[in-house]
């Protein structure tokens, strides 16, 4: 098991050492928000903090005699990816000269000072030359006096009189908005650095800190732990990332056990997961959510207005997108294109003629899909509509809407709509073209369905590895971190980082319940009817993923759960008839009673 930093308590030294209770934390609590209060932004006139759209940009985080790089640089990896550079303990020109040149790639510089720094010629000319090709900011800890060095300079400065670890965090949370800040210079320091300067800036975006923060006893939380262990010990699954955000702080990040019951490789926060269904409600459904913002798709339309082919089969002509996202369109639930497949289709070397690959040298025929699954997929009876059956088919018809009316491809229009602008860093399609295999999950060691071996970031699901990796239903990969950006970004009713994505109205009529024969909205699965425990809400809403992925957002409890597992490892014959221990229901249980107990 890997706790993340935030919920340790922080040494002077540096050194870090767990703090898991309750005690603990109030102490490293009252230490949070003493930093947080001492932190003032000067210099913002452009209003670059805090930042904004962060499609574009390239961080590079240079550290000169600052007390707690790798607490900063970890904080700020969690909104944008950061790279760690330092001019060296006693700097000359040369040394400056030669960080000048490395850090031609980054596009924002980021600069931390404190006491220790040489406050000399040769860096403030560094800081000048990095001020004029680029957007920079500089944090300061320690005496005031230091501001006058800073005097020449119009970039921001967040200053804060102490260098601690708990400080550095709140630094870098006020730059991308997980924090806000109001504080006002206690005095004067310099002509432009004057008692009363100041800049106020508001929270935009998910911050990190301890459950006590939210009035969440820690102590509450070990019984999370003692489920993973459990599970893992029951060979439910090999590993675990869970996560709860509660009232726009992330409380609680877990890592636990391994990729693989062999134990290769140590599970990681920042671990990709195969997220199964959960394409469903985070690609494909806030898509459409988009699409209809945006005017270009409308709920009661017929799916026929945008799948041109299905105007020639009777039972699909009068199909509606409303139906489809409501699972009450009547598809069949599930289509085993694989049964199709001959020995043909398949080759172990890549080639013009074989060029979608579906594993590890396995390569399936081109135009398969066009040619074989879509044929397929329009001839499946209708046989339930107006009733609630889920269906994966459902979202093959959803892919083929948003592609129509987007005109991109859903990958790339999740990719370029959504996911960058809102900084999620692993999540989407084809991961294996973007990340090294070993940071990916395996999903089975031995795919059951058609390929037979290990599949390691390639979808699990065949139907939608058949397709290229990208479907409506499924190929979705992402991380804990990632997904509760986007589901903070959906509690916020569409509003994430200063952003509107989606229309509150829009992210209203998706959650809430649209249907009486399932409860559901669309796209989202919704708390089962009647409530048989004190949680959820009937507010919530979220969704589930076969490999052993699950989300959830409460809005009544202001909270966003994520759950991450490769439960069908190392084959998915052995989810059948394994004891009967739901981790992912009984980890949100848990987190229920923790937020309705309090401290």
């Amino acid at each position: 098991m890997k706790v993340y930093w935030w919920s340790l308590l922080w040494l002077l030294t540096g050194s870090l050492v767990f703090a898991q209770n309750h005690t603990g934390n109030l102490r490293t609590l009252a230490a949070i928000k003493e930093a947080e209060k001492q932190l003032v932004l000067l210099n913002n006139q452009s209003g670059l903090v805090p930042l904004s759209d962060l499609r574009e940009v390239r961080i590079a985080s240079v550290h000169c005699g600052y007390g707690f790089p790798a607490v900063f640089d970890s904080i700020a990896s969690n909104y944008a990816p950061a790279t760690g550079f330092s001019p060296g303990p006693a700097p000359d020109d040369s040394a400056f000269f030669a960080l000048h040149d490395r850090l031609k790639l980054y596009n924002l510089i980021l600069i931390t000072l404190s006491d220790s720094s040489p406050f000399s010629p040769g860096l403030l000319n560094f800081i000048k030359e990095q001020q004029a090709t680029n957007r920079v900011l500089v944090v300061l800890t320690g005496s005031g006096k230091n501001l006058a060095f800073l005097d020449p300079l119009t970039v921001p400065v967040i200053w804060s009189p102490v260098n601690t670890a708990e400080g550095a965090s709140a630094a870098a949370q006020v730059i991308f908005g997980g924090i806000g800040c109001s504080s006002r210079l206690p005095a004067t320091y310099s002509k432009q650095f004057k008692q009363g300067s100041g800049f106020t800036t508001q929270k935009t975006r998910l911050g990190y800190s301890v459950p006590e923060a939210v009035a969440v006893n820690s102590d509450r939380l070990t019984a999370i732990d003692s489920l993973v262990k459990i599970s893992i010990a029951r060979h439910v699954t090999p590993g675990a990332v869970i996560l709860l955000a509660k009232d726009g702080q992330v409380i609680f990040h877990k890592a636990y056990g391994h990729h693989t019951y062999s134990k290769e490789e140590v599970t990681k926060l920042d671990d990709i997961f195969d997220l199964a269904s959960v394409t469903k409600v985070s690609a494909t459904t806030p898509a459409i959510m988009r699409l209809v913002d945006q005017k270009r798709v409308d709920l009661n339309a017929l799916i026929s207005r945008y799948v041109a082919q299905t105007r020639l089969i009777p039972d699909k002509a009068t199909l509606t997108v409303r139906e489809a996202l409501l699972h009450e369109a009547g598809f069949t639930p599930y289509i085993k294109f694989y049964e199709q497949l001959k020995p043909l289709d398949l080759s172990a070397d890549s080639s013009a003629d074989f060029p979608t690959k579906v594993a590890d040298r396995y390569f399936l025929r081109k135009n398969y899909f066009e040619e074989v699954m879509w044929p397929v997929t329009l001839k499946s009876k209708v046989e339930t509509r107006g009733r609630f059956v889920y269906s994966d088919v459902s979202m093959y018809m959803m892919k083929e809407v948003i592609e129509t009316a987007s005109h991109q491809k859903l990958d790339d229009f999740v990719l370029n709509e959504l996911y960058r602008p809102l900084g999620l860093q692993a999540t989407g399609f084809l991961p294996r073209h973007r990340f090294p295999r070993s940071r990916i999950v395996p999903t089975t060691e031995n795919d059951n369905w058609f390929r037979n071996m290990r599949v390691q970031g390639y979808v699990n699901d065949p139907g939608a590895a058949m397709a290229g990796g990208v479907e409506g239903h499924a190929g979705l990969f992402g991380n804990a971190n990632d997904l509760a950006i986007l589901y903070q970004m959906y509690l916020n009713k569409g509003t994430y980082g200063g952003i509107r994505y989606i229309e509150p109205a829009t992210v209203t009529l998706f959650t809430s319940e649209q249907s009486a024969a399932s409860g559901r909205g669309y796209g989202f699965a919704r708390a089962t009817k009647p409530l048989t425990k004190p949680y959820p809400s009937a507010q919530a809403y979220g969704h589930s993923g076969y490999t052993g992925t699950y989300v959830w957002v409460d809005p009544q409890y202001n909270m966003v759960y994520i759950c991450l597992t490769n439960r069908v490892y190392p084959d998915d014959g052995k989810t059948y008839g394994k004891p009967a221990l739901n981790l992912r229901s009984l980890a949100l249980d848990k987190f229920y009673e923790a937020v309705l107990a309090g401290n």
